[in-house]
């Protein structure tokens, strides 16, 4: 079914959780809460599925994407250990929390307009002007809710300051 392995189905799955996780932490929380229980439930699908994007990759861009991913995440979740509870740490976690969600998104969006329907794909090739522009609405939404997240963040600081 839409031409996906076995391994390949490990890979959607495993990494589908994260993506409702992160809606739901984006409309909740304005940003991705590493420390709570959707927190970890993001890290773990999103580690599966940018692991295994290495096994079932067939574009030399999803190795970038993967490895991308990877190091985002990381910075992320590790951003309290570097700078502790700081303002820095803040930014550092919301914007590269921010990133992997995108990271996420990009070849999600791709892999689902160049599969569906199954035999007749809505894109059948890279250059399809409907993946250009989920692509590049995708990008438009990233830089105005990291504008959006980073405009928040220092009126929370400006609030802290202030009282």
């Amino acid at each position: 079914m839409f031409g996906i392995s076995p391994l390949g189905w490990v890979h959607t799955l495993g990494s589908l959780p994260a993506i409702p996780v992160a809606v739901y932490m984006f409309a909740r929380h304005g940003r991705i809460v590493p420390r709570s229980g959707a927190g970890m439930i993001y890290l773990v699908s999103m580690l599966i599925g940018a692991t295994t994007a290495f096994l079932v990759a067939r574009q030399p861009v999803s190795y970038g994407i993967a490895g991308a991913t990877i190091l985002f995440l990381a910075a992320g979740y590790g951003a309290e250990r570097l700078f502790g509870r700081t303002r820095l740490e803040r930014y550092v976690e919301t914007i590269c929390l921010t990133l992997s969600a995108f990271l996420l998104m990009l070849p999600t969006i791709t892999e689902i307009l160049r599969r569906v329907p199954d035999g007749h794909p809505l894109a059948p090739d890279l250059d399809s002007p409907l993946l250009l522009g989920a692509q590049a609405t995708l990008l438009a939404v990233l830089i105005i809710g990291l504008a959006a997240q980073i405009i928040f963040l220092r009126r929370q600081n400006r609030a802290v300051v202030g009282a």
